[in-house]
């Protein structure tokens, strides 16, 4: 699946919800003045989906051999604080830009689309919701043109 599909996939879901959901707009009015780390549940469920999303990886053959060498723990703490912030919450990440990390890698398309896959398995496992999961792979989408053919 690729990533503009995925991402249109989840709008649809999201957007389907939303015309479902009729009578809850209090509800959704609520949600969406809620910042998406808070709705995600916060460091802790980030990291739970972090720690998922590494074992989804490391047992991808698409591209598992890309992390062979990894800090994993770091890369664990380094992928937590990136989503929190990018997700409104009170996290710093202070690792490499995406281009600098991923310099002369020349990872393609399909190793990508292989990471979001992971990444989606695993916010499923957590039963995220649609909106939460279009917003985070909303958020860290725009990253692709730094992580792709650098």
């Amino acid at each position: 699946m690729t990533w503009r599909r995925t991402i249109g996939t989840l709008v649809a879901v999201a957007a389907l919800a939303a015309g479902c959901a009729g009578g809850m707009q209090g509800d959704k009015m609520a949600m969406e003045k809620k910042s998406l780390y808070d709705r995600l549940g916060g460091k802790p469920a980030i990291t739970a989906v972090v720690d998922d999303f590494i074992g989804n990886v490391a047992g991808d053959t698409r591209i598992n051999k890309r992390f062979a060498n990894a800090d994993i723990p770091r890369l664990k703490r380094m992928l937590v604080d990136q989503i929190c912030q990018a997700s409104g919450g009170p996290c710093t990440y202070t690792g490499a830009s995406m281009k600098d990390a991923h310099k002369g890698m020349k990872i393609s398309d399909g190793e990508f689309n292989a990471l979001v896959e992971d990444l989606v398995k695993s916010l499923d496992k957590f039963k995220v919701g649609a909106q939460e999961k279009n917003d985070l792979l909303g958020a860290l989408g725009g990253m692709k043109p730094d992580i792709v053919n650098q």
